[in-house]
């Protein structure tokens, strides 16, 4: 008896308005899902089958290299507005006057893990929105914690591999992660913040950015003032705790991803209220610590919080490849009006963003849609791979006086550029003065119930893998904090070692 044939529901429609599938080039393909071979049902495939070799060649590429560090990401569209005047600060155009609104791209992401890691684990969280201003992109690369574990930039690739996986075993490594921290202490206030419940936010639509470095309002005349930004969530502050986001991790790893495309996608749009903190230069003369340091908070009390806008996210990308993992975001992607300051770590990142980028996604990755400034116009930038705006055309490639260019008025701040970089120089040495905002967020912890029992047992669970020595170290760290603090660790840590 001769086998029945199985049918597969058909996939074409003989209705003229559909599409006609191709090949790459344009060629109409009769079946998608058939190889052109030799000698019947079984006989060997032909080279000549350009839509079988196409069909594979673009399959082994379609994944671009992860991201060094913020691999898993989700992300969304969105609109700046204007809510409250600044105009005595900045001449940005996007910022000039009250409900001017600019269209925006926010990613979030967590920074060590690999795509695959999960949503819940510990770990700060990036906060970049793209802002697409009249006057180019404006990038707001963010944290969701206010300050960062280093503030000399070379320390940045060495502290990183110490988060990632071990060389020899590829698993995470509890040794390397203890043994950078606790050799080098400026990380103590971030460390703090991650290891409180700060450090597993619920979703990404319950927690606060902040830009943590220091960067500039800067007027028509070239006169500035310092100024951090700090975006407060609309929808209120919500986190897990260790066990939990240990539990959510095993149950749904994506669950931040899920919850914030579920909530743009029922109406219930996420927003977050921008704040401005500035210092004049005389101001950051005479600060107690250094304006650039990346590991310090401004105190509220000293420069109190400016409201001047509102970030409200509504409409999800249509496209997560092309929209959410080839967004590249860069903090020297800047407008005038909004400039960077001379903070190094900052100056570090204004270079290494953009090269990454070139890596991961090509020189030419700002023509890419989610990325495409609204207004631009370089014909000085040519060729390279993947160029896709007709490359300018047949206009000169040089400074020509054939197609003569118009350009733009600019700002210099040179001279108080000199002045605050000779007046304000930070020391890499760790002092004293580091270990006064982790006291005083000790302090704050205790304030509310659980939060200071919380930070000691989350510190416990992650160090007591580590070995003896540098158990020892990390009690010691947290002692300079808070004597009882490091005492309650230390006993946590022993009280681990014999059960186990």
């Amino acid at each position: 008896m001769a086998p029945s044939i199985v049918t597969s529901p058909s996939v074409s429609t003989n209705d003229p308005a559909a599409p006609t599938y191709t090949a790459s080039n344009g060629c109409p393909v009769l079946n998608p899902r058939a190889s052109a071979r030799i000698g019947g049902e079984y006989g060997p495939l032909l080279l000549q089958d350009f839509h079988l070799i196409d069909l594979l060649a673009h399959f082994d590429r379609e994944r671009v290299p992860e991201r060094v560090v913020h691999a898993k990401g989700a992300g969304a569209y969105g609109v700046f507005e204007v809510t409250d005047d600044i105009s005595d600060l900045t001449s940005a155009k996007f910022l000039a006057s009250v409900g001017k609104k600019t269209k925006t791209f926010t990613r979030f992401s967590t920074v060590g893990g690999e795509k695959a890691s999960p949503d819940s684990a510990r770990d700060p969280r990036g906060f970049s929105t793209k802002l697409y201003t009249e006057d180019g992109v404006c990038d707001w690369v963010f944290n969701n914690t206010p300050v960062f574990f280093l503030r000399d930039p070379t320390k940045f690739p060495l502290f990183i591999h110490t988060q990632k996986r071990n060389p020899q075993t590829n698993l995470k490594d509890a040794d390397a992660f203890w043994d950078y921290l606790t050799t080098n202490q400026e990380s103590i206030h971030q460390v703090m913040t991650l290891f409180s419940d700060r450090g597993t936010p619920y979703g990404h639509r319950f927690m606060h950015g902040w830009s943590g470095h220091t960067f500039k309002l800067v007027k028509d005349d070239g006169s500035f003032v310092y100024c951090q930004i700090t975006m407060k969530c609309d929808q209120g502050i919500k986190n897990f705790t260790n066990d939990e986001a240990t539990k959510i991790a095993g149950e749904n790893p994506d669950f931040a991803t899920e919850d914030l495309f579920n909530a743009i996608e029922a109406g219930e749009y996420p927003s977050w209220t921008c704040y401005l903190q500035t210092m004049t230069l005389e101001q950051a003369k005479e600060f107690r610590y250094s304006v650039f340091d990346l590991t310090k908070v401004w105190p509220k009390s000293d420069f109190p919080l400016r409201r001047f806008g509102k970030l409200t996210l509504n409409k999800n990308p249509e496209n997560y490849f092309a929209e959410v993992e080839q967004a590249a975001f860069s903090p020297s992607h800047l407008v005038p009006g909004f400039e960077a300051s001379a903070d190094p770590v900052l100056q570090s990142r204004l270079f290494s963003y953009n090269d990454t980028h070139r890596h991961r996604l090509g020189v030419n990755y700002l023509q890419i849609p989610v990325n495409r400034p609204e207004n631009v116009y370089n014909p000085m930038e040519r060729d390279g791979g993947m160029r896709v705006d007709g490359n300018y055309g047949a206009v000169a490639n040089y400074q020509s006086t054939f197609a003569p260019l118009r350009y733009s008025k600019g700002v210099s701040a040179a001279k108080h550029e000199y002045w605050a970089s000779t007046a304000l120089e930070i020391s890499p040495e760790v002092t004293d003065l580091d270990y006064e905002q982790p006291r005083a967020m000790w302090e704050v912890l205790g304030r509310t119930k659980g939060q200071q029992e919380n930070l000691v047992y989350n510190v416990v669970a992650h160090a007591s893998a580590a070995k003896p020595e540098i158990q020892k170290r990390v009690a010691e760290m947290f002692g300079r904090v808070d004597k009882g603090l490091g005492e309650q660790i230390a006993q946590g840590l022993a009280k681990k070692a014999r059960s186990q």
